[in-house]
């Protein structure tokens, strides 16, 4: 189902598949929550944790399964109901969810609501809480429509994140390492990295990155091999295409792909851009697609001063050899809420 109407490879579905099973578990754990002093008087204070009602969630079609369920899970284990109103373009998979979930919730207890932009407002109105995954303008309105009825909402909107590439950073691996994050899944999460800020000489990092972007194989997300699936529709397809050509009048460099590829259906080759200004559209809007853009940096503050300039953010990587040496660690780039991750090879590090 997902492969059909996603475009997503088989080595996308796994995870998605194993990370909505492995983390569920923790996100229905009851968190420890508030503070109980000692009381003045005789008596026992205590904290008491209480479900709010109804849930409403708002879910995207990246991630049909994974979404959905990290969000009605842990409000269905605190003793809310769920109203589920999934995209348009995830129906199927919203509505098998409920049928697996059949056997164990009680009737009516996590219900799907299919439609557009009206039913959405119809599930903001009708909830005690919200939880929205999304665009950055619906997330804003959803998270104003909460607020003016006074009930709690979480909005996760868009992300434009950059990768910092340091001097001493090993070339191959790292250039392999943004390849997939910024084309795989053809792009299309939050979470894809989108600007790769080069520290010093860049030309080294952009023609490894050149090579490990042509290596990807771009296809049908049914074959094994696939790494770089469809879009999820024409109009997002065009929209990529258009934002490569764009770029490309602006005076940037197509480096590889910015073309629609004509392999019946919505393809387009994954891209590097580079030449663009800091300023740039590409640089600080999502696209939403595989295209990523390459920006020089003469050192490692300019490149977080980079990093900071974009209006959103959600994740950050920093790619090096010496996790001790550089004032990164003392000056985090500020879109990264849960930290930066630090690759060094093989290895990973969290920084937070």
């Amino acid at each position: 189902m997902r492969s059909a109407s996603r475009g997503w490879s088989p080595a996308a579905r796994c995870p998605e598949r194993s990370r909505s099973c492995t983390t569920t578990p923790s996100r229905c754990s009851t968190p420890s929550v508030g503070h109980v002093y000692p009381p003045s008087l005789s008596g026992l204070p205590y904290t008491e944790s209480r479900p709010h009602g109804v849930a409403g969630l708002i879910t995207p079609w990246n991630f049909p399964i994974a979404i959905p369920l990290w969000k009605a899970a842990p409000a269905l284990a605190a003793g809310n109901a769920v109203l589920l109103k999934p995209s348009t373009e995830a129906l199927g998979c919203a509505a098998r969810l409920v049928e697996i979930l059949a056997g164990t919730l009680p009737a009516d207890l996590l219900t799907v609501l299919p439609g557009e932009g009206d039913t959405g407002q119809a599930v903001v109105e009708a909830s005690d809480v919200v939880s929205f995954t999304g665009s950055s303008p619906m997330g804003r309105e959803v998270a104003v429509a909460a607020t003016r009825r006074g009930i709690p909402v979480q909005a996760e909107m868009g992300g434009q994140n950059a990768a910092i590439v340091l001097p001493d950073a090993d070339l191959p691996s790292t250039a392999a390492m943004l390849a997939s994050a910024a084309m795989g899944f053809a792009g299309q999460k939050c979470t894809a990295t989108r600007t790769v800020i080069i520290v010093g000489d860049a030309s080294g990092l952009t023609e490894a990155l050149i090579a490990a972007v042509e290596e990807l194989r771009t296809g049908d997300p049914a074959a094994e091999a696939t790494v770089v699936g469809p879009l999820i529709t024409e109009a997002a397809r065009d929209r990529v295409a258009q934002a490569a050509q764009e770029a490309e009048a602006s005076g940037g460099r197509i480096l590889v792909g910015g073309a629609s590829l004509g392999q019946g259906g919505w393809y387009v080759g994954p891209t590097v851009v580079d030449g663009l200004e800091p300023t740039h559209r590409l640089v600080r809007e999502e696209t939403f697609g595989p295209l990523v853009t390459v920006i020089p940096a003469t050192s490692v503050e300019e490149a977080i001063r980079l990093s900071n300039s974009v209006r959103y953010g959600l994740v950050t990587s920093v790619h090096g050899a010496d996790l001790e040496a550089h004032p990164h660690r003392h000056h985090r780039p500020r879109h990264s809420p849960d930290g930066v991750t630090f690759h060094r090879g093989s290895e990973n590090h969290e920084i937070t």
